[in-house]
């Protein structure tokens, strides 16, 4: 498979298919999966990683668990829009996984994605434990969230 534009992910999924949204970081791998009908986004787990076949290992369990024919990746553009080593880093790592999967990638730019997650959950008046317990995967759904929006807006009315 090769890397797409988020729009044209749902014409490439059979139907009931689901989307996993992954936000990677260095030491976790946030994932949030979608409903079948690619509306809602939800949090799903936090992936601490060790080595990337032990991380592709556990999101292959997933994607064959829960009928996932995507994955939407966040990718962490800089603030002046530059692709700095993270991302970098983030394109190997989808890279790998095409390599290991048959499966439909898009990345979504995910800047300030963590910062908003945080402010709702500080807003929420979550404890710093517990907002670091459900960060990564709350940051995977908004990313993912956003995508699903941006597929729905280019569908024809």
């Amino acid at each position: 498979m090769a890397i797409r534009n988020p729009t044209e992910l749902k014409a490439l999924l059979r139907p009931g298919q689901r989307i996993l949204g992954l936000d990677v970081g260095s030491k976790t791998v946030g994932i949030a999966i979608s409903d079948g009908s690619l509306t809602v986004a939800s949090p799903l787990e936090t992936l601490h990683r060790r080595r990337f076949a032990e991380d592709a290992a556990a999101l292959e369990r997933i994607i064959a668990a829960r009928n996932v024919g995507a994955l939407v990746i966040g990718l962490p553009v800089e603030m002046s829009g530059r692709e700095g080593p993270r991302c970098q880093s983030v394109r190997q790592f989808a890279a790998n996984l095409l390599e290991k999967f048959d499966i439909e990638i898009a990345f979504w730019d995910e800047r300030l994605s963590t910062l908003a997650v945080e402010r709702e959950m500080i807003a929420a008046d979550l404890s710093r434990k517990r907002r670091a317990a459900l960060k990564d995967k709350a940051a995977a759904a908004y990313i993912l969230q956003g995508a699903l929006e941006r597929i729905r807006a280019a569908e024809p009315a």
